[in-house]
């Protein structure tokens, strides 16, 4: 009799949890809102969309007590100053790259990619626990910000160009559309770099203001429609193997959050971070193929610009290490990570690529 009635008791209370509203919670649940100024426009909409999923998870899981309302670069504040606009408190966070941000600090580069660094799985790895979040963050915190990986499009594309480069010669006096570090290593090799924000970047080229751009890859690409005004379409994007996209949160506006939200955005942006490259994975294959159909010309960049780059580009590095103790501090972790990670992937995972990548070829 005694266990009959545990057992009602406990069906009827566990019935009437399951029967509360959500708003007796919700009701528990401080309200929090945001906005979030995104370096990137809309029409871009996976990269645009990270900002956007890390809303909706944020809201869904504080059942719409914590709204982050997202606005598209130039709504609020233009592209290249999402960093200013977070640091200063115009807005509680933003999304966006941090190498955008290499003329406050070469340091910042670490944040998203360097020319010849990471791919993504080893930018993940070099953030999650290989001590890349922690160094990066003694950096931001400088800023009034703390930032978490929120996106990845993996290996990007080399840029459309209108003219053909066949040799180093035929990048003397090119205007090309680069951000980040990218840009000052071309501009080692005679390239006169341009950072121009996502939403110009198509009337720059099509204007001739510019006589290249690079962005992101085949489905980003297409939406923008590079290829209506430039045929050429090289590769690899050696500048950006694994390029991460970060949150960034105001300090200030950090350390008012309650525990839970603070662990719930945290998880909402790493989310973003891998739903990011898997939508760019599934979804860059048929915008090639289409691209290719519609006209675009696929071609490598010569041997002869990819071995100066890389020259230029470790130049590059060991210069400004001997000048900015920061980037010194962090480059010297960076790079003994890169080795040790490099050796991994020369040993399983390349050799395996390289080896089912020329056997698909050859099955089609």
């Amino acid at each position: 009799m005694k266990r009959r009635s545990l057992l009602k008791w406990g069906g009827a209370g566990l019935s009437v949890a399951a029967a509360a509203p959500p708003s007796v919670r919700a009701q528990s649940m401080p309200a929090v809102k945001w906005r979030l100024a995104s370096s990137f426009p809309k029409s871009s909409d996976t990269i645009y969309g990270g900002a956007e999923m890390i809303a909706r998870r944020v809201a869904r899981a504080t059942e719409g007590a914590f709204q982050i309302r997202v606005f598209a670069s130039g709504e609020i504040v233009p592209g290249l100053q999402v960093l200013d606009a977070v640091q200063n408190g115009t807005v509680a966070c933003g999304h966006t790259a941090s190498y955008y941000y290499v003329g406050k600090d070469p340091t910042f580069a670490f944040d998203t990619a360097l020319p010849f660094g990471l791919n993504t799985r080893q930018q993940n790895a070099w953030m999650y626990h290989g001590g890349g979040l922690e160094l990066m963050r003694e950096l931001f915190s400088e800023y009034n910000v703390i930032q978490f990986p929120a996106g990845n499009t993996g290996a990007q594309m080399g840029g459309w160009f209108r003219k053909e480069i066949k040799s180093l010669d035929d990048l003397n006096g090119l205007k090309f559309r680069i951000g980040g570090w990218g840009g000052e290593v071309f501009a080692r090799l005679g390239v006169v770099p341009q950072q121009i924000a996502g939403g110009d970047v198509y009337a720059a080229l099509e204007k001739g203001t510019i006589d290249a751009a690079e962005w992101i890859g085949p489905y980003d690409d297409e939406k923008l429609g590079f290829h209506k005004v430039a045929k050429y379409y090289y590769y690899p994007g050696w500048w950006e193997g694994g390029p991460q996209l970060s949150a960034y949160v105001n300090l200030d506006q950090w350390h008012r959050l309650p525990p839970s939200y603070q662990s719930i955005f945290e998880t909402a942006c790493a989310e973003a971070n891998s739903s990011m490259v898997a939508k760019y994975d599934a979804e860059n294959p048929e915008a090639l193929k289409r691209l290719v159909a519609g006209g675009a010309l696929l071609r490598p960049f010569p041997r002869e610009v990819l071995d100066a780059a890389y020259r230029a580009a470790f130049r590059l590095y060991d210069e400004t290490a001997a000048g900015n103790l920061r980037f010194k501090k962090i480059y010297a972790a960076w790079r003994r990570f890169r080795a040790d990670d490099y050796l991994w992937f020369r040993v399983a995972e390349n050799p395996f690529d390289n080896f089912v990548y020329a056997k698909s070829a050859k099955q089609h």
